[in-house]
């Protein structure tokens, strides 16, 4: 409802060095749409959130389609269908491919079956669109696993048999974690890695969430998360174009 808005925060994020930026489609799913009664605006929704980034950007930066989880937890561990977000998938990438996206981000999955699902719809919508899937893992003493209890190595190879060209992880760390997962997914996977850390974890203060980590504080180990593998770099939660920006220095400083 507010187009205007998403170009502003798509064009801040150019300007400070972007080359790929996302849609804010995320949650732009038929299965999560349903839940506010909009499941039958999904084309428009998707298709606007396009345009406000390509209205940014241009031709001078990719515009990456953003697909996030269903919000529904799959048979035999809920009561969700398969077929079903297969489905949602589906009609939400046909509407994004239709908008004129370059790239497809399936991202912030913590269920391999789910991601597969949404890497499988994607590749049957564009099998020529470049992919990339991300997954949520957290720290365990038995090292770095989703909340459903996949790991590095299973997602590697899962994502990548059902289609991802660029497989990795993206929220729920901050780099310093994001350091290690990137090794041990380039220990696992020969595909291009992409890893998009938060700014550290969030905390409440004053009853505003903050995110600790700062622009300086990433960009000072944006070396070491290359370093380990990534040949993208992003950023999650509590990212804002000054952290993209001070990453971008560190990127060209390596590149030279």
């Amino acid at each position: 409802t507010r187009p205007e808005v998403l170009e502003e925060i798509a064009r801040l994020y150019f300007d400070a060095g972007a080359d790929i930026i996302e849609t804010n489609t995320f949650g732009a799913s038929p299965a999560r749409l349903s839940r506010y009664h909009l499941e039958g605006e999904v084309d428009e929704i998707n298709r606007s959130a396009v345009r406000a980034v390509r209205r940014a950007v241009q031709d001078r930066a990719y515009v990456a389609a953003c697909c996030g989880p269903s919000g529904r937890i799959l048979k035999p561990y809920g009561d969700t269908d398969p077929a079903d977000v297969y489905d949602s998938y589906l009609r939400q990438i046909e509407s994004l491919i239709s908008a004129g996206i370059d790239c497809i981000c399936v991202e912030t999955m913590t269920d391999l079956a789910e991601a597969t699902l949404a890497v499988r719809a994607a590749k049957e919508v564009s099998p020529s669109t470049p992919l990339t899937a991300t997954m949520t893992f957290d720290a365990t003493p038995k090292g770095f696993y989703t909340i459903m209890g996949v790991s590095i190595e299973e997602a590697a190879s899962g994502l990548q048999e059902a289609g991802a060209d660029i497989v990795g992880s993206n929220c729920g760390n901050g780099i310093e974690n994001m350091v290690a997962i990137a090794r041990d997914f380039r220990k696992c996977s020969d595909l291009p890695l992409i890893f998009q850390p938060n700014a550290g974890m969030p905390e409440i203060k004053d009853g505003v969430m903050v995110y600790g980590e700062t622009p300086e504080f990433m960009a000072g180990k944006a070396g070491r998360l290359i370093a380990s593998g990534a040949s993208i770099i992003g950023g999650c939660c509590g990212t804002t174009p000054e952290h993209t920006a001070a990453i971008r220095k560190t990127v060209d400083f390596i590149r030279r």
